[in-house]
Parts: structure tokens; sequence; C-alpha cells
């Protein structure tokens, strides 16, 4: 242990401990932007720094090592007028429309201005006076905002592997630009936005589409009919003032109702509906030797960098649609013959966490009614705002049941918003179609947890399936790489492309620390455990569309509406 002392209180800490680390300990608090509790150390903004004793220079506390006997100040005056400094510069380059911004309120720059108390700054504004980049369905890039901090190329680089960032030119001329040059859509940025969390300002964030919601409601021809990701639930609350997994379901389909949607169903529904066809789907290739391993398809952009990084495995993805597409055809085929709608009236929204779905919903492939099948997603975060511009309070609103025929859910559909959930849920099925037996213990504890690749082994009747889970797309690299040289052991893998799994997703409440993802898991679990039915193939309103309308998994209507092949991009990223 090193001995030190910060703004006079004694701390020992490991070595190899940071300045930044020590002063947590004691609970002192060092201002910084660049830093990211989970990414390598960069020392770029030193809005960190801090007098250490015998030193002529302010040290940068995020990568200044401890020593033995070290005495760190925090709040000298010297200190403090080099961070304010340090800030005014950084606010001379960018721009001032926190008002606009979609990050106003939630923004770290902002928060650091405010506290550091910078009214009247004393270099001039000079903004570059970029373009905006608003070239994907899912992700905008505003360069003028940039920081530099560099957090989104590593998000992008270190923890999903995909490099659609990059630093270009040196010193005041740096800019973070697409790898590819030219815009977004242009590199193989995969639309995961991964690198919405990281960014600490308003440089990147979600394309915005409220007001074609709003539109939506407002016209009387339409019928606006919604779909709730398993992973909102847990995470809307954060939205509004309330602690993760707080908001109870009904109270949350009661506010929907309150902003104005007609109907309020569940993705859930249609993640029951997966394992039974994504479950025979891996039945059928064990038993008739189709391509092995096979990939889960539900995670959109997991499928993109699929496309782009390894089409030549493409065979390998399960050719079923993610719940959300699933629900997409569904709601304008079998739920508008139930509820007796014209499909050409019906609005179909889809709330989730990812901003990737906003992609996956204009695929061509996505039409399988004769219409598009979700005609918008929305995020947790745009929810989020849409509740607090309606003004609604939770904690007085009362609770509104889920609508029929397709609301319907069991815990197998909640812990896909887990790494693992899919798995643990189609397990949970498989094991029993194949066994003929009750599974009594639904708890395939090997499957959780936000660890980046777990795997398993299952006996069923005496053939052993080995199972892997991924999430996070560099995680998701080292199985694709595996099977691509032929040497992976695994009949069935399960890849997420945000770490954690959809609870982590682009569109879910800004977090840059999986502390946060893990807490989100918990309360997922917890949701599971609370269901009467916690197998999907048990879901009675599955049975009955069955029944009624897909007859039998993997059948000529199913394969209709609810499957899909995928394609390769431009070679050019391999």
């Amino acid at each position: 242990m090193v001995n030190l002392t910060i703004d006079g209180i004694k701390v020992s800490v490991p070595e190899g401990s940071t300045i930044l680390q020590a002063a947590k300990e004691v609970g002192v608090k060092i201002p910084t932007l660049c830093y990211h509790p989970d990414q390598a150390v960069k020392a770029n903004c030193r809005v960190c720094v801090c007098e250490v004793e015998g030193s002529r220079l302010l040290q940068a506390a995020c990568a200044q090592p401890v020593m033995e006997g070290m005495v760190v100040k925090t709040r000298t005056p010297k200190v403090i007028e080099a961070r304010k400094t340090i800030l005014e510069l950084i606010l001379a380059h960018h721009p001032q429309d926190c008002l606009n911004c979609i990050r106003n309120g939630n923004c770290e720059l902002q928060d650091l201005a405010n506290e550091y108390f910078i009214r009247d700054n004393p270099f001039t504004l000079k903004v570059r006076g970029l373009q905006k980049d608003y070239s994907t369905p899912s992700i905008f890039r505003d360069p003028d905002k940039c920081v530099l901090c560099r957090r989104c190329i590593d998000a992008c680089s270190v923890v999903q592997s995909v490099h659609a960032l990059g630093l270009e030119n040196r010193g005041v001329h740096s800019m973070v630009v697409p790898s590819m040059g030219g815009d977004l859509i242009d590199s193989p940025c995969v639309m995961c936005g991964q690198c919405v969390h990281a960014c600490p300002v308003g440089a990147i964030g979600e394309v915005e589409e409220i007001d074609k919601l709003l539109a939506a409601i407002a016209d009387p021809d339409k019928v606006v009919v919604t779909q709730i990701a398993p992973a909102v639930r847990v995470a809307i609350g954060e939205e509004v003032g309330m602690k993760t997994g707080d908001m109870p379901m009904d109270v949350f389909v009661a506010g929907l109702r309150q902003v104005g949607f007609d109907y309020v169903l569940h993705t859930n529904f249609t993640a029951d509906l997966t394992i039974l066809e994504e479950g025979n789907e891996l039945l059928q290739r064990l038993k008739e030797g189709g391509t092995l391993p096979m990939f889960t398809s539900c995670s959109p952009g997991w499928i993109n960098f699929c496309e782009t990084f390894y089409p030549d495995l493409l065979d390998n993805l399960s050719t079923c649609k993610s719940p959300q597409q699933m629900f997409g055809p569904l709601a304008k085929t079998y739920w508008a013959d139930k509820m007796g709608i014209d499909p050409a009236n019906i609005y179909s929204v889809s709330i989730m966490p990812c901003t990737a779905k906003k992609f996956e919903a204009a695929r061509p492939e996505m039409n399988a009614s004769g219409y598009r099948d979700v005609d918008l997603v929305l995020t947790t975060r745009e929810i989020g705002r849409l509740f607090r511009m309606s003004g609604i309070d939770f904690n007085k609103l009362a609770g509104s049941n889920f609508d029929s025929w397709m609301g319907a859910y069991t815990g197998a559909a909640v812990i896909f918003g887990a790494s693992g959930g899919v798995m643990e849920a189609a397990l949970r099925t498989v094991y029993e179609v194949v066994t003929g037996n009750t599974l009594e213990d639904v708890n395939f504890e090997v499957t959780r947890g936000i660890t980046g690749i777990k795997e398993a082994e299952v006996d069923l009747n005496g053939t052993v399936v080995k199972v892997a889970i991924a999430n996070g797309l560099s995680n998701a690299r080292q199985l694709m790489d595996q099977v691509r040289a032929g040497e992976s052991p695994y009949h069935f893998i399960e890849i997420m492309a945000c770490p954690g799994g959809c609870i982590g997703g682009g569109g879910q409440p800004i977090t840059k620390a999986n502390a946060k993802r893990v807490e989100r898991i918990d309360s997922i679990y917890v949701e599971d455990e609370k269901c009467a039915i916690r197998k999907s193939h048990e879901n009675p309103e599955v049975k009955t569309l069955y029944d009624e309308f897909l007859h039998e998994p993997l059948g000529h209507k199913s394969h209709e509406l609810l499957h899909t092949h995928y394609h390769a991009k431009n070679k050019k990223y391999l």
C-alpha cells in the first residue's frame, strides 16, 4: 500500500493507483472531462489538474500515479484558476447553443462550467462552423461540439472493435472524424450508439423523431400502437427522477396512454415468439446437419457488424427477425384482423433501448406485412423527453394494463434485456421440447452477468449442446474469428452488440460506467422471478397465435412474416 495525503486527509491505496482514484477513496471530488472509468487514461483535457508538493507543474490526477509520502492539494487558488482557464479555452471553441442541445441538462461540460462559475469568458468565441452529419437514420454527429476527449474513439475501437471513428490532423486542427472519410454512413459504423454514451457533450446523439410521433397522434385517421422492449422498463425511471427499476410496468403503460398511444402492447410477446421460432430452428439444424454454430439475430448492431466484417458467416445467423421486427408484421396482419382495424391506418411505434433499431426498422427486408412493418422507433431517452415534456407525475399516476393480443409475456421474455437472457430463455424451452420433462429450476445462472464471454454445456437427453454468450463487439469478434478458423466448439452463440446486452443499449439513459449496467441487469432478473409464467412456450397468447394464425413454428406463415436473410456490405471494411 502507498500512503499519501490529499487536502490534509491521510489515505492508503494500492500501488499503481492514481491521484484521482486515491481522492475518490476519501470523498474528494476532482473534476474530469476526458476521463472514463471503463477506458484507458488519456490525460487530454487536463481539467483534473492538482498540486503535488515538490512538483513545479500541476499534475493530471487521472494519470499521475501515487507515491509514498505524496502531498496533494486539489483546491488551492492556483488549481482552481488553472481548471477555470482550461474550461474557458474549451468553451471558446464550443457552440453556445445549450438550450437547443440534445445533452442540455445532462452535459459534463455544462456541469463543469456551472461548478466553476464561468459566466464571462475572457476568450473570444470561435467555432469552426462544421456541418452536422445526419447521414445515418440512427446517429448524428455535431463535430463543432467535439471536445477531443477521444472517449468515442475508445468506445468504438476498443469496446466494439469497429473503428468507425478516428483522429485527423494534429494540434489545434485535430478532429474526430469517420475513419473512412466523408460521412458516418460511409464508415463501418454499426449504429450501436456506444459512442453516444461515451461522449461527455452533444457531439454525438440519437436522431430524434418525437415530432413524427406527435404528428401521428394528432392524425385522426391513425391508430397509434406501441411495443415496449424488455430493457426499457428497468431504465425509463432514470429519465423521470426514479431509481433504476423502480417504475412499475402498469404505471409505465399508463404514462404511454397519457401521451396519446391508442394501444400499448409489448415486445416481450414477440420475444417469447422468437424463442419458439429460434429454438426450433436450432433443433432443426442440430437434427438435419444445418450450419453451426447458429448465431442469435436479435441485436441489429450485431447484425450490421456481421454483415460488415463477417459476411462469410451470414449463413450462421438465425433467420429469425428480431422481436421488434416480428412484432411489426404481426401488428399489421394478425393483430389488425383480431381488432378489426385497417392495417393501412396502423402507425406502429417501438420503444427501444437501441439506436440501431432505427436503422433496422428502415431496412428494405422489413416490409413483410405489405406495409412498413415498424413505422417509427423511439429510444428510451426520447420517451423520457416526451414524458418530461408532458408533465406527468408518475408518483400519482394510476396503473393501466397492456392491451389484449400481443400484450402477454413470460419471465423468459423479460430477460432478453440482459446479456445471456436470450440464451437462458431458449434453454428453458429447448430443454423441455427435447427431453419431454418439466424443467423445475429455470435459472441458468451460468449464462448471467456482464462478463464479456460466457460459455456453458447443456445435456439434452444425452446430446450435449455447447453454448457461448458475448456482449460487446470486441468480445463477439473473438468468437467470430474462432468460427471463421473452423475452431469453434459451440452449437449456439448469443451475441449482443452492447456491453451488458440491451440494458446497455445506445438509446438507454446516458451512463458511462458498467456499474449502472449491472444494476439494470439485476432489475431484469428480479422482474423475471416475479412472473407467474417463466417459459416462453407457456405464453397463452403465443399458443393462441399458433392455433389461429401461424399453425406451427418454422411453418409457411412464420417464414413469410417472421424470418429473413441478411446481406454482405462493402468489403472494403474487411
